[in-house]
């Protein structure tokens, strides 16, 4: 058997002698660039001192990388229990630096990850199964208290979902509740893109990486209250605030025009043109105006 550059078989053969052919119904598509997986790992780093969380590896292409490049402890979080082996076989290869949890990422508390990590600082970096990528984003996003238990998150997702993270009011179309949670929480960057070559077997789009680095001292406002706001305006964004915040202001038994003036919004804009700083004072106005 031939040997990569890190001293293991190469990730093709791998996956042959453990029969892991990739599962749609688990959003797989296995990266065996190792060129593009220490791209990703490098973008990640510097990871010397680092305990790297690490969800769906796979046969541990992206694991291998993030060994490689001196992440002192790879977490690797896999549900799919014929990967093991494979990641067992990384794991004697680099002893006592890869610790492995068989199970659901949506499921791991994050204290379960910080005792993993024995002390080191977390960071998050895994190219996500496109199934769960939004959801886990979300719960990394929402996690309390804040600052959260992680000082990074480098993560691959469909370039549309990408694309959704970072946007602004300026990229309308793309600007959405997803967009305002990140933002509120985090500096967000679209570091670059992946092809559909690139993968095994080739998703039908491109992927792209993203970075998101936590404020420590985000505006202040409830995250509920953000969250029902914004997803309450871009639930109808074709219609002016006055008109899709009808439901939410109902909700909390209070008048849509009085919260309107209160956060200092104008009632005939557009949720896209709302930036995320208008979306916070809406939810302070709404707070206070339940209080």
């Amino acid at each position: 058997m031939s040997l990569a550059a890190d001293g293991l078989p190469p990730l093709r053969e791998v996956v042959a002698a453990h029969g892991l052919a990739a599962r749609k119904s688990l959003g797989q598509n296995f990266l065996f660039d190792l060129n593009l997986t220490g791209r990703i790992a490098r973008a990640a780093g510097p990871l010397v001192g680092v305990a790297v969380v690490e969800v769906g590896p796979g046969p541990g292409g992206l694991t291998r990388a993030l060994l490689a490049h001196g992440a002192t402890r790879v977490i690797a979080i896999e549900r799919d229990e014929r990967c093991l082996p494979a990641l067992a076989e990384i794991a004697e290869h680099w002893p006592g630096r890869l610790s492995v949890i068989a199970g659901d990422a949506l499921a791991i508390a994050p204290a379960e990850l910080v005792a993993a990590a024995e002390g080191a600082p977390i960071r998050i970096c895994a190219n996500l199964p496109y199934n769960v990528a939004t959801a886990l984003l979300t719960r990394w996003l929402e996690c309390a208290p804040w600052p959260p238990f992680y000082e990074r998150l480098t993560l691959m997702f469909q370039r549309e979902v990408a694309l959704r993270i970072v946007a602004t009011p300026a990229e309308r179309a793309d600007y959405g509740r997803l967009a305002v949670l990140a933002g509120w929480r985090a500096q967000a960057r679209l570091l670059f893109d992946v092809p559909p070559s690139a993968f095994t077997p080739p998703p039908k789009v491109t992927s792209s990486v993203v970075e998101l680095v936590p404020r420590l001292t985000p505006e202040p406002c409830d995250l509920r209250l953000l969250s029902a706001a914004a997803a309450a305006a871009f639930g109808q964004r074709r219609k002016m605030l006055r008109q899709s915040l009808k439901s939410f202001a109902a909700g909390l038994r209070i008048d849509v025009a009085a919260l309107l003036a209160a956060a200092g919004l104008d009632p005939t804009k557009r949720a896209e043109e709302v930036d995320v700083a208008g979306f916070c004072r809406l939810a302070r106005a709404a707070e206070a105006a339940i209080a």
